[in-house]
């Protein structure tokens, strides 16, 4: 039961305050479109597709809006291609977050990033994203038909495609059934592209696509006149002098892709974990007001949100009519108040949302587990966190960070968890520039493993490469730093050059990890887990 309005008292609603982050529910999805009990391939599939090179360059021709100008319908409509649903948008500024079924969008003015994980299908719907572009946004365009009847298409400045290897590469459909198909599909698209494995080919590794600036679409043509993007395993070729339509330098994006997570610590990340969680919880606050209004009277909750922090975040309920209200705006996992207990002795009732899926339990994971605490509230005021815990378990997370004093400069960060034993993976990625932290960015990343336990994973860093060769030794300084990661020992480093840009891949293992493989540990459910990993090139 929830109360769908904002109370009145919070006389500085954040809603009613223009060009902040605010959360839109979708209503239609039902517990029954979104059990996790089979989604059992966590590792995900990232796209980016960049129009231009920053939203200060969008074309004369394009919605000043950019891309956020398209109607949310239109987006649902590319993703059903994808087979996800959207759950709910938080908007800000700069960036719209889309959180999925299967994970996350992110809709910037001049840029898509779209990740998904599971059996989606998710480059099945980069040529209707591309034709969106073009009709609904203006982009520069032609007329094109590419591969699934596209009107039009709209020539990208840059496109980059990656993942890790799949745990269960047999259970993918259609483009996406092994990384040659994945290139196939891209080369029909795009020309010149280049597709590269970075890792070991029998053990942890990376797959990544990319374009150049001034990406071309691949025109019609017959199977022998097609060009062919070559296959690449660990060198880059070196680059010339760097484009003068690249991004600023301070683009980056950071990802960690963590496998074997610890069993005990992922039960957080259970429905039925959760709920015991917050009814603790919600039974500690009830008795603590029920002292506090023995002692004190009636305490007034007027002036009580912070008008920095947006987002009508009212979860919708069953009866308008009912007392027993849950207002998620105003209370947290560790403050709930609106609870059914006419006398003392009777036994306290909770709100259904705290027994079931949705955005509420979510919300008292990301406070429980420490997410809430890698972009603090308290040095990001106008940050938002939007959370959801799917039934039987898995969770997953959007942040959307607006820079301190930086009205136009918008980020985001995204989770996704899926805790199941035989396949237990979780992902951390983010575009919040190091700069801005006041810490380094191995600091991130020991936070996040400090988050999750993985018994190993995988470091990815994006950087556009700055042109003050002045810098060089503290990049190394800064570099060396991210080898060391307390608790584990880092077992790869690969370094590429990419025209603009340059990417670190890590890979580490815990300092006490064994290869379950070969029977090291006990845990025999682990063993077959990890030969299937082993065998299959992903």
């Amino acid at each position: 039961m929830s109360d769908t309005q904002i109370p009145p008292n919070y006389t500085n609603s954040p809603c009613s305050l223009s060009g902040t982050p605010h959360l839109t529910i979708n209503r239609d999805i039902t517990a029954l479109d979104l059990d996790s009990s089979n989604a059992f391939e966590g590792p995900e599939k990232l796209l980016e597709v960049w129009f231009t090179a920053s939203e200060k360059t969008l074309p004369a021709s394009a919605s000043p809006l950019g891309l956020k100008a398209v109607a949310q319908e239109s987006w649902k409509e590319m993703l059903d291609l994808v087979n996800c649903k959207v759950l709910s948008v938080v908007e800000s500024r700069n960036v719209d977050a889309y959180l999925l079924s299967e994970s996350s969008m992110f809709v910037f003015p001049h840029k898509l990033v779209l990740k998904t994980c599971g059996t989606t299908t998710l480059l099945c719907g980069l040529p209707r994203m591309l034709e969106i572009a073009a009709l609904e946004a203006g982009f520069p365009h032609v007329r094109a038909d590419l591969l699934s009847g596209t009107t039009a298409a709209a020539t990208p400045h840059r496109v980059f495609y990656s993942r890790k290897n799949f745990l269960f590469p047999d259970q993918q459909l259609g483009p996406h059934r092994s990384w040659r198909d994945e290139v196939r599909y891209l080369d029909k698209m795009f020309l010149g592209g280049s597709a590269y494995m970075i890792g070991k080919m029998n053990g942890e590794h990376w797959y990544l696509y990319i374009t150049g600036p001034g990406t071309q679409l691949t025109p019609p043509s017959t199977p022998e006149e097609r060009v062919h993007t070559k296959m690449q395993e660990l060198q880059l070729p070196e680059t010339g002098t760097k484009q003068l339509d690249e991004p600023d330098t301070g683009d980056e994006t950071l990802e960690v892709l963590m496998t074997d997570l610890d069993m005990e610590n992922a039960r957080q990340f259970y429905l039925e974990d959760a709920s015991n969680i917050a009814k603790v919880n919600a039974r500690r606050a009830h008795e603590a007001r029920k002292d506090a209004i023995q002692q004190l009277g009636v305490i007034a909750e007027a002036h009580g949100s912070d008008p920095s922090i947006s987002g009508n975040t009212l979860v919708e309920g069953n009866s308008r009519d009912d007392d027993a209200r849950f207002d998620v705006f105003a209370q947290t996992s560790a403050d709930h108040s609106g609870f059914n207990s006419d006398t003392e002795d009777e036994p306290l009732s909770f709100p259904q949302e705290l027994s079931t899926e949705g955005h509420t339990l979510g919300a008292v994971v990301t406070e429980n587990c420490g997410l809430a605490d890698v972009y603090p509230s308290s040095k990001y005021s106008d940050a938002r966190i939007d959370s959801y815990l799917f039934t039987p378990c898995g969770y997953s997370a959007n942040g959307v960070v607006p820079m301190p004093g930086e009205a136009e400069s918008t980020h985001y960060w995204t989770v996704h968890v899926t805790p199941e034993p035989q396949c237990s993976y979780a992902s951390f990625e983010t575009n919040v520039p190091t700069r801005v932290l006041g810490r380094q960015t191995v600091d991130v990343v020991q936070q996040v493993v400090g988050i999750f336990k993985p018994g190993r994973f995988s470091v990815t860093l994006f950087e556009a490469r700055g042109e003050d060769e002045g810098n060089n030794k503290a990049a190394a300084k800064k570099d060396k730093r991210m080898d060391f990661v307390k608790g584990y020992r880092r077992v790869d480093r690969i370094v590429h050059d990419l025209e603009g840009y340059e990417l670190v891949f890590r890979y580490f293992e815990r300092e006490d990890w064994k290869d379950m493989v070969n029977g090291l540990e006990s845990g025999d459910h682990w063993v077959e887990f990890h030969r299937k990993e082993a065998s299959a090139c992903a």
